[in-house]
């Protein structure tokens, strides 16, 4: 929603103030300029990009455009669902959760959790981490490696797109000039003319520049920070997920557990410590009645 509305006061402050001195709106509808620098900047992308981060740049910009489903509730879910497992786990035994990272599909723990069991990027990287867990064949130490290591893989494809967005945001002012140098050669060969054709060519011309310029500005680069913050936001979902296990994998308390997961939250979607002793009471009756 955000995003929506920066962009609409972006072009909305522009066209009202262009306006307001007296310019037509019509002078700036150059489908030649728009051609040029939309094609230019599109074929740049794709030149200089595999197909998956070509694909992304669609789906990621599209996805800033619907609410981030990492947000307080869903921080909060997470929390709930990781006590609960590592209370069982602590409870019955490692053995007690095997079926329940094994198939999360069919888990009635996870299921409790539908946001989380649909989730392709958290849910494999929890029951992964837990099975080697389950397998004891790895140390917390070496553990703590593997999954930094899977952390800063992620991070590096997945920033793949945003970088992409600002390559092509900074070209555009240079594919701007490079419409506008072809409009003035083509204004060239009209003098001679009307001065009003030699107007139009000339103003035609350097549409060509204030669109590189506002594409770069304006609207590309916001998207790509955009992005880049909605990248940083499920890295930051699967963080919790990471300190909650190594915390786990130690040997301690399952309350203690995600209390350090807790702390890495961002303060404006972290929960207090009295609203998470809030949510690890509210376990179902089922576990409490096994407890």
């Amino acid at each position: 929603m955000f995003v929506f509305m920066g962009l609409v006061l972006v072009m909305g402050s522009i066209v009202v103030g262009y306006t307001m001195h007296g310019g037509s709106l019509l002078v700036l509808w150059q489908v030649s300029e728009f051609i040029i620098i939309g094609g230019a900047g599109l074929g740049a992308l794709v030149a200089g990009n595999s197909p998956k981060v070509v694909k992304g740049v669609w789906t990621e910009t599209m996805g800033i455009f619907r609410p981030n489903p990492i947000d307080a509730t869903a921080y909060s879910d997470l929390l709930r669902l990781l006590f609960e497992l590592f209370y069982q786990a602590r409870k019955d035994g490692l053995n007690s959760i095997e079926s329940h990272v094994e198939k999360p599909d069919k888990s009635q723990l996870f299921a409790r959790y539908p946001a989380i069991q649909r989730n392709d990027e958290a849910l494999p990287f929890l029951t992964d981490t837990m099975k080697i867990l389950l397998s004891g064949a790895v140390d917390d130490h070496h553990l703590g490696e593997i999954l930094e290591a899977d952390l800063e893989q992620r991070h590096a494809e997945e920033m793949k797109v945003p970088r992409a967005m600002n390559t092509v945001g900074d070209a555009m002012p240079g594919f701007g000039i490079v419409a506008a140098v072809l409009g003035i050669i083509i204004t060239m060969g009209k003098i001679g003319g009307s001065p009003e054709q030699v107007g139009h060519a000339v103003a035609a011309a350097l549409v060509g520049t204030f669109l590189g310029i506002l594409l770069a500005y304006g609207v590309i680069g916001p998207l790509a920070h955009a992005v880049a913050g909605r990248i940083r936001s499920r890295e930051a979902y699967l963080n919790l997920i990471r300190v909650a296990v190594l915390a786990f994998a130690r040997g301690d308390a399952p309350l203690t557990c995600v209390e350090f997961a807790r702390r890495t939250i961002e303060p404006a979607d972290r929960p207090s410590f009295a609203e998470l002793e809030e949510l690890t009471r509210r376990r179902p009756p089922a576990n409490r009645a096994a407890a």
